[in-house]
């Protein structure tokens, strides 16, 4: 497998003087199999000069894997020169499930306010998918798709093939950082964080979102993004070999790019194994792995193409704030969600037992009986709808290691703490539901 970098800057392009070692342009990857399958990751502007190479060695057919639509991950798009050429196919897939589809979103910017060219103009034969949670073969490449914490639906990669196993994870941010003051490669508490280390599990390569330190972090959470001291310790508990850093924030220069490489090795202990490095543009890597395993044939139950229409999910909200109730009511309701409400603790446990929602949104504080005690009455009833419900924590206060314990115990799923982005919350909310698409 060969891989090569055409873009490794996160949120905007970054082209000057000072950013010419690592690069300017925004996301953009090309993996390579052996027998000569080419996957894109990303269509950020490092498509454009990707684009003009694909076109100069007639490399007319490929498939194009977007993460999610931020801008800075699908604004090369109109200006990848093969999407002009007649004969060229390209199949394109990215997170679907949303008020807008993938087709819609790239279109969107090619309207004629924003592009002399309609995504209708373009001469290649297009096949454009939207994809959930699963797995998906493109060509000889084997691809798992898995949703990432970042306030738009997004997935990652894991793309297998010759033996050889490499993880794209931009962007993500952590679902907690505890144990906040632990040593390297500590396991972390929340169970979507170490769902995310088995998403990376023994990968020759893992291209990261590391577009913060863990001491910047606190000003910008909820943003999407990771700090680099929680992906170094996500590569060493996943047994990673090599960890290359990118989504560079477009604020750093080269030089604190460096500072920023230097803290991630640093922490990587003498005898981890773990080789890490920041992402250049125009740097190429070789994998070659292990002697390739048969793989289980993809099934529908299993496959990451979402078919069909989408189920009218129902959630239940339980908090007696109203504020925050009409706030979550009007977010969700724009998703198409048949929404629930409840102000406390039995009139939850009633709507729950006769609608059986597919997600609650449950605060923690509520009059009479708490929301761990509803969580926990929750997970003990017959029916398994009930069960095994996600149930989504709100809190109002920033939650100590021994809290989010004490939450998880109780049959927490997950948690959010206000005051809560709306599109944070669509995005995770989102998530949770399409896995039970």
């Amino acid at each position: 497998m060969r891989i090569r970098f055409w873009g490794t800057r996160g949120s905007i392009p970054r082209p000057g003087p000072t950013t010419l070692r690592y690069g300017g342009n925004t996301s953009c990857v090309e993996v390579r199999a052996a027998d000569g399958t080419l996957v894109v990751l990303d269509c950020g502007t490092g498509a454009f000069a990707l684009g003009r190479e694909l076109t100069a060695s007639r490399q007319l057919h490929g498939h194009l894997l977007i993460g999610h639509t931020h801008w800075d991950h699908i604004q090369g798009f109109p200006f990848f020169e093969p999407l002009f050429v007649p004969g060229s196919q390209w199949e394109i897939y990215s997170a679907g499930g949303g008020e807008r589809e993938i087709a819609e979103t790239l279109a969107g910017q090619m309207t004629y306010e924003y592009s002399p060219i309609t995504l209708d103009a373009l001469d290649a034969q297009l096949k454009i998918r939207n994809l959930r949670e699963g797995i998906l073969d493109l060509g000889s490449i084997r691809v798992t798709a898995q949703y990432l914490n970042h306030p738009a639906l997004t997935l990652g990669f894991r793309l297998e093939v010759d033996g050889a196993r490499v993880v794209y994870a931009t962007d993500h941010e952590p679902h907690s950082l505890h144990p906040l003051d632990a040593p390297p490669g500590t396991a972390p508490v929340h169970h979507e964080d170490r769902r995310h280390i088995r998403f990376l599990e023994g990968a020759d390569l893992v291209i990261h979102d590391a577009q913060y330190l863990l001491d910047e972090f606190p000003a910008k959470a909820g943003w999407g993004h990771s700090p680099v001291e929680r992906v170094v310790d996500y590569c060493l508990l996943a047994g990673a070999r090599r960890l290359a850093l990118t989504h560079h924030d477009p604020s750093r220069d080269d030089a604190a790019i460096d500072h920023v490489c230097e803290r991630a090795r640093a922490r990587v202990p003498a005898d981890a194994g773990l080789q890490v490095f920041a992402a250049v543009e125009g740097q190429e890597i070789e994998l070659s792995g292990e002697v390739a395993t048969e793989r289980p044939p993809v099934t529908e139950a299993s496959s990451a193409l979402l078919r069909g229409e989408r189920a009218r999910h129902t959630v239940l909200i339980v908090d007696d704030d109203p504020d925050m109730v009409a706030l979550l009511d009007v977010t969700l309701r724009s998703e198409g969600v048949r929404v629930l409400t409840a102000g406390d603790g039995e009139t939850a446990l009633e709507l729950a037992r006769s609608e059986c929602p597919c997600l609650v949104l449950l605060d923690m504080n509520l009059p009479g009986r708490d929301g761990l005690d509803i969580c926990r009455t929750l997970r003990a009833e017959a029916d398994p709808r009930l069960g095994d419900v996600p149930i989504l924590m709100l809190t109002g206060k920033k939650l100590k290691e021994t809290d989010l314990i004490e939450a998880f115990v109780a049959g927490a799923t997950d948690y959010l703490t206000k005051p809560i982005k709306p599109t944070l919350v669509r995005s995770r909310v989102r998530g949770w539901l399409m896995r039970a698409v």
